[in-house]
């Protein structure tokens, strides 16, 4: 049996190149399974790094906008193996879903009129809403552990539902209710499960809740502005280079631009990110269709990786149907979309946590710190609830309130629901069973 007393031996950025390699490949499971792939390998199994550190860095990672899973591997890798490492781990846990998913859309563009395909489609999406109902309740069975943090839930979950309050406000109230709430109740507050954590004592990590913080994470105003020049940097010769290149009312430029707003101004991962991703794609650009969205969200939860990646489908399918480079080169006009939204959206990921993550490293176990952040994450629970309403609309009610309710897709949706709530059915798993389902369902009606 291993001696967990003992520190494990340093890990070469090689090792670390091989895991985070396989990790973009096995990632599945939307952001409640992949952070709880990385704590079962990297807090458990390897011990890479402790419970504690791992937790807090989550933490911060839940109060950014972008995905969380993505950005807690680019910290982890960061604090490993400095700047390559956090570009290696984040690049390769995107990099894989990536050219799955745009082979996905290819084959969705080219082949998807076909009722074979409809059909596994339309089987998809009542699967993805009991996903994400239960990803809900996943994340808020290990973030709400009392009465307080429960109650943010749900306040959260009306003021986004009923008031349509914007994420950031919710953000920024729920971090001010954690900052004075540390005050009165402090037990209330503390950093604690999230995604599969347990607070158990595994052993020794490599990096340990008293490991000193390494040269390259401490904080100073000079790496500060040296990195947020490089940052800025890039995306200003990106975003200068597209609107030279095809004007600023180009498909392109705009699909950067929006798709920098989405990444700065919208919170809590992909599940709180979707419905202004949709807003904007669908309702004001027209780049897809309502349909295409949600085939495309459908899509996102059978490949690995975030399940932001969805906003890769989107820029395939808008590069596709506007033809920016010709009518003759479809695909090669939406591969240069889905690589345009890709990069805009998930720069800014690793500016935040290269920029960030040495002052969050001057803060673990500072409950002062740690409180806001857990705050944050409880009301996160609550916007991906609100997400899950969100989705089941569409799917019951493809054609509004004024229609009758899609039969069929409800007992899909109850089915799923029963499949992962009751027997703990893995989501691939869910989603090739309902896929199966639709297509047989569509060729007998």
């Amino acid at each position: 049996m291993e001696d967990t007393s003992q520190t494990p031996a340093p890990v070469s950025l090689k090792q670390a190149f091989l895991y985070w390699l396989k990790l973009g490949f096995i990632s599945f499971g939307g952001p409640a399974g992949q952070i709880a792939i990385m704590h079962h390998d990297l807090v458990e199994k390897k011990r890479w790094i402790s419970e504690q550190r791992f937790l807090h860095a989550l933490n911060y990672c839940m109060v950014l906008p972008g995905p969380e899973a993505q950005q807690l591997a680019t910290y982890i890798g960061w604090l490993m193996h400095r700047t390559w490492g956090g570009l290696i781990a984040g690049g390769l846990f995107v990099l894989p879903s990536f050219f799955i998913l745009t082979g996905l859309a290819w084959v969705y563009m080219a082949y998807g009129s076909l009722a074979v395909v409809a059909g596994v489609l339309y089987g998809i999406k009542p699967a993805v809403v009991a996903i994400v109902l239960f990803a809900a309740y996943r994340i808020g069975r290990r973030v709400l552990k009392n009465s307080i943090l429960c109650s943010l839930s749900a306040l959260a979950f009306i003021a986004i539902f009923a008031f349509r309050l914007p994420f950031p406000l919710i953000v920024i109230a729920a971090g001010v209710i954690g900052h004075f709430g540390a005050r009165l109740a402090p037990g209330s507050f503390t950093a604690g499960g999230g995604h599969g954590a347990s607070n158990k004592d595994y052993g020794t990590a490599l990096i340990d809740d008293d490991t000193p913080t390494p040269a390259h994470a401490l904080f100073s105003w000079a790496k500060l502005w040296r990195g947020l020049a490089v940052g800025v940097g890039i995306w200003l010769v990106a975003m200068t280079a597209l609107a030279l290149t095809y004007g600023w009312q180009g498909a392109y430029t705009q699909m950067g631009w929006f798709f920098t707003k989405a990444a700065l101004l919208t919170f809590g991962g992909a599940y709180a990110v979707l419905p202004y991703v949709y807003q904007g794609a669908v309702e004001h650009y027209h780049w897809l269709t309502p349909t295409q969205m949600m085939d495309g969200l459908a899509l996102g939860e059978t490949t690995p990786g975030p399940l932001i990646m969805v906003v890769t489908f989107v820029g395939f399918v808008g590069g596709w149907l506007t033809h920016v480079l010709g009518v003759d080169a479809a695909f090669a006009s939406a591969l240069m979309a889905a690589s345009i939204v890709t990069l805009f959206t998930f720069l800014p990921s690793f500016i935040f946590i290269l920029l960030g993550g040495p002052f969050i490293e001057t803060t673990h176990g500072n409950l002062k710190f740690s409180a806001p952040l857990s705050a944050i994450t409880a009301a996160v629970v609550g916007v991906i609830l609100n997400l899950a309403v969100f989705f089941a609309y569409h799917v019951l009610w493809p054609d509004g309130w004024a229609n009758a309710v899609d039969v069929t897709a409800l007992v899909m949706v109850m089915m799923a629901t029963l499949a992962v709530f009751r027997f703990n059915v893995g989501s691939i798993p869910v989603i090739l069973s309902c896929g199966f389902a639709g297509m047989v369902w569509r060729m007998l009606v």
